[in-house]
């Protein structure tokens, strides 16, 4: 179906009983309806535009946009980075005041205050990356964050284990705390560490607001406080993965460090194949992109929907580095 079929549909009966008031010729007139052959205005918002890990969830969407422009205009932004919360809650506010748009893929950085904003709007909203706790969010489009974490933590003590070491301890580079996205990370890389044997140094923690700059300072007061070595250093995402293993380059007591990161971008998936970084749980961005448009030209056509799309996790690590490398070529040639 080409059309905004429930607004098309409130036009033409309006229309209709207007011109029969009127004694025209409503069948005549309906048959010029503009909006019957226009695609779905979709207001995309990001957490940033500023990383090759959003510019990928971008691609899918614009993927999807490009095999069906009969059925969507898509307006992509976001802020400049993950912390700029009130310029992407300024962006969410405007968008939602256009008449224009007929729904709302929002990747939330704050999700409280996306549930507020969000509150009053009758038009179809879904997030995607983290999710929006209200019921004006009809669907969710993302990773599991809890799960893939849990399986790249157990593959991670495994790999300590295998590089020697006895005693297993973890602390994590975290992103922005309150964050959902960071939370459900966190609490996987905890479950998965203390399933696996080993423990996972709650107290250790260091926040980074998922930034390269700020994880060099962690890995740095982490080497500090840890002069003889931690057997693995987990991070909230890619960026203060490698941040952290670079850091700690050229330092003996962190020379079988297992690093594990989490989004599986293209230059974390380069340094795993390289050895520089030990491993990634990688999401499916791309797939988020595609379904998360996909997903809402279901609502918009009255057509049933998931109302959770898990895109699924790989762990990356030097045996598969390679396959995902191939796929970053189809994603973005």
């Amino acid at each position: 179906m080409t059309k905004k079929n429930w607004f098309a549909a409130f036009l033409a009966g309006s229309l209709a009983l207007t011109l029969t008031a009127c004694g025209g010729d409503a069948n005549q007139e309906q048959s010029g309806d503009a909006s019957a052959s226009t695609p779905y205005e979709i207001s995309m918002i990001l957490k940033t535009n500023a990383s090759e890990f959003w510019q990928i969830i971008q691609a899918g969407a614009e993927a999807y946009e490009k095999e069906h422009p009969d059925l969507v205009k898509l307006s992509i932004k976001g802020p400049p980075g993950e912390t700029f919360y009130e310029e992407q809650l300024n962006m969410i506010t405007t968008d939602l005041s256009v008449d224009s748009y007929d729904g709302y893929l929002i990747a939330p950085l704050q999700s409280e205050a996306v549930a507020t904003a969000i509150a009053n709007t009758d038009k179809p909203v879904v997030a995607f990356d983290t999710n929006i706790d209200s019921d004006k969010c009809l669907s969710f489009i993302g990773t599991g964050n809890k799960e893939a974490a849990k399986e790249g933590a157990k593959a991670a003590v495994a790999a300590a284990q295998a590089a020697g070491w006895e005693e297993i301890k973890c602390i994590e580079i975290a992103g922005v705390q309150g964050d959902a996205t960071n939370t459900a990370r966190m609490e996987g890389y905890r479950e998965g560490i203390t399933e696996a044997g080993g423990e996972f140094l709650d107290n250790e923690v260091q926040y980074a607001n998922a930034t390269a700059d700020l994880a060099v300072t962690s890995m740095e007061a982490i080497m500090n406080k840890f002069p003889d070595g931690i057997a693995i250093i987990c991070s909230n995402n890619d960026d203060m993965a490698l941040a952290a293993a670079r850091t700690a380059e050229g330092n003996p007591a962190y020379a079988n460090t297992i690093f594990l990161g989490f989004d599986g971008q293209k230059s974390a998936v380069e340094a795993v194949l390289s050895g520089e970084l030990t491993m990634t749980a990688a999401q499916n961005n791309y797939d988020i992109g595609y379904k998360a448009v996909e997903t809402m030209v279901k609502i918009l056509q009255g057509e049933d929907y998931d109302e959770v799309v898990d895109t699924g996790t790989q762990i990356i690590t030097q045996e598969n580095a390679q396959e995902r490398l191939d796929r970053f070529a189809e994603w973005m040639p």
